[in-house]
């Protein structure tokens, strides 16, 4: 059902007309385009396959409802309070939010990608809504791409197949969105030489890989990485094991013996149902970029560290309390068992990490368990990757979001938190002092967008970032610069994994 001020004029895209809808009051109207395929469905014996060309329609095609999302669990649903939208393999779609009316406005352009492990999310959930951003003078595009097994499944078959690389569908299916935007972003009043991919989470993942892949050349001139989860194991290599994972095509191999020990070729694994198949993944499926020589050329944690990225303006940033809401992927619930753990997964390192997060009771054991994650999941690869841009002469700039959560404060500056300050998708009954702090934010995100940097008057000065200075912007109670924000930690923890992975 269309709920609108009314029907926005249609705009003819690459594939034929899309006609959208305009929402909110005459002075203060957004037009908005719903589910816009960007790419053919990925289904039969496209799935497990590079994201091909929509197909051209005739006629006016209606841009008013949302597509159905990438399949998953209701987990993420249910934590975040919103109804699981219909799931489907035919998911390639996104959703456009502009204020323009005519293709000469050249208004910047921010690409959201959403987070969500790489195995759950959608690009339309509640939060994402891109009104708020769009009203600030942007068009901003979010999108939907393949997760879980069916975006990230690498098997010997389908490298056999696919001249002897698999995986990172989902990541393609990124590449192809941008190159979408590329090619009609102006109809929707959009610069296609000034784009802005930002993603939170699995986002920031996604955003970290882009940046450091080939396939992502000239798509986009700046980029926002919040929260990345980049750790030594979400990358594999296809077919090498590293010290912390397993290879890509063993990890996907033994995926598909567990659940389908029936299937004997790639066109078994094209044909079972998609319950099925999200059925599998639920049960246990370990997600990972590939490292496949085309895509991915390396670890991009390498690839950053050698200065091989793309040479972008880069704003880049992690909350207190990321660890709060996966705790339970730490399984240890007692001191020893920590203990245990620590000197299991560090060895001879195991007394440095103990002293470096010290627990000594259940309280001290969370806070323990919050601070290693933050750390080792986000923190540091944050701190890296904005170590491997300032190789370049282009500017980038770190930020620390502390403000704890009014509605669970028991999980402080939690993980997502910022999301709706960045948005402006605060509740209408927010505290003055966070609506003060959402305003700040989304005018440094949209100054960012347009410019590369992001500071602006009237706003706190947001100090560039180098490895000498270690400076970042606290946002959070106040607003203030500092320096060295978990130096330590981080210094400590590159020290730790100074071993080299094999390249």
């Amino acid at each position: 059902m269309v709920t609108a001020a009314g029907l926005a004029a249609p705009v003819r895209l690459d594939s034929g007309l899309v006609a959208g809808v305009v929402e909110g009051a005459a002075d203060d109207a957004v037009r908005v385009f719903r589910g816009i395929p960007y790419a053919a469905p990925p289904v039969g014996e496209a799935r497990w396959k590079p994201p091909r060309p929509a197909a051209p329609w005739e006629g006016v095609r209606p841009a008013h409802e949302f597509s159905a999302i990438c399949p998953q669990g209701g987990g993420l649903a249910a934590m975040i309070g919103e109804p699981l939208p219909e799931l489907s393999e035919d998911c390639l779609y996104l959703n456009v939010w502009t204020t323009a009316t005519g293709d000469e406005a050249k208004l910047p352009v921010m690409v959201w990608i959403h987070g969500g492990g790489l195995t759950l999310g959608w690009g339309h959930q509640r939060g994402y809504d891109g009104a708020n951003l769009a009203r600030r003078g942007v068009v901003l595009v979010s999108v939907n791409y393949r997760i879980g097994a069916l975006g990230f499944l690498a098997h010997p078959w389908l490298s056999a197949e696919a001249g002897g690389k698999s995986g990172n569908y989902g990541l393609l299916d990124q590449v192809a969105a941008l190159a979408w935007v590329r090619r009609n972003i102006a109809a929707f009043g959009g610069d296609k030489d000034n784009v802005t991919v930002f993603g939170e989470s699995a986002g920031g993942t996604s955003v970290h890989a882009l940046l450091a892949s080939p396939s992502a050349k000239g798509l986009f001139h700046r980029a926002i990485a919040q929260s990345a989860w980049v750790t030594d194991s979400n990358y594999a290599r296809l077919d090498e094991a590293s010290p912390s994972v397993a290879s890509a095509h063993d990890l996907g191999e033994r995926w598909a013996k567990a659940h389908f020990k029936e299937a004997k070729t790639a066109a078994d694994l094209r044909a079972i149902g998609t319950a099925d198949i999200n059925a599998a993944q639920q049960r246990g499926y370990s997600v990972a970029v590939t490292i496949d020589g085309g895509f991915m050329p390396a670890h991009a944690a390498d690839i950053f560290t050698d200065g091989k990225q793309h040479d972008v303006p880069l704003m880049a940033g992690t909350n207190s309390n990321e660890g709060t809401i996966f705790l339970a992927a730490l399984p240890f619930n007692t001191v020893d068992a920590y203990k245990k753990a620590m000197r299991a997964r560090y060895g001879d390192h195991a007394q440095t990490i103990l002293d470096l997060y010290p627990a000594t009771d259940r309280a001290s054991l969370l806070a323990a368990k919050d601070q290693l994650i933050t750390d080792t999941w986000f923190a540091r690869n944050t701190r890296n990757m904005l170590a491997g841009m300032a190789k370049f002469s282009t500017n980038v700039w770190r930020y620390h979001f502390s403000r704890v959560s009014p509605q669970a404060p028991m999980l402080g500056a939690m993980h997502g938190m910022e999301i709706g300050y960045a948005f402006g998708n605060l509740a209408a009954d927010a505290a003055p002092e966070d609506k003060a702090l959402s305003e700040a934010m989304t005018r440094y995100w949209v100054q960012f967008a347009k410019t590369g940097d992001p500071n602006q008057e009237g706003l706190p000065a947001w100090p560039s970032y180098s490895p000498d200075t270690d400076r970042h912007l606290e946002l959070g109670d106040a607003i203030a610069a500092g320096s060295h924000y978990k130096k330590a930690a981080i210094d400590t923890l590159n020290a730790i994994s100074d071993t080299p992975r094999p390249r």
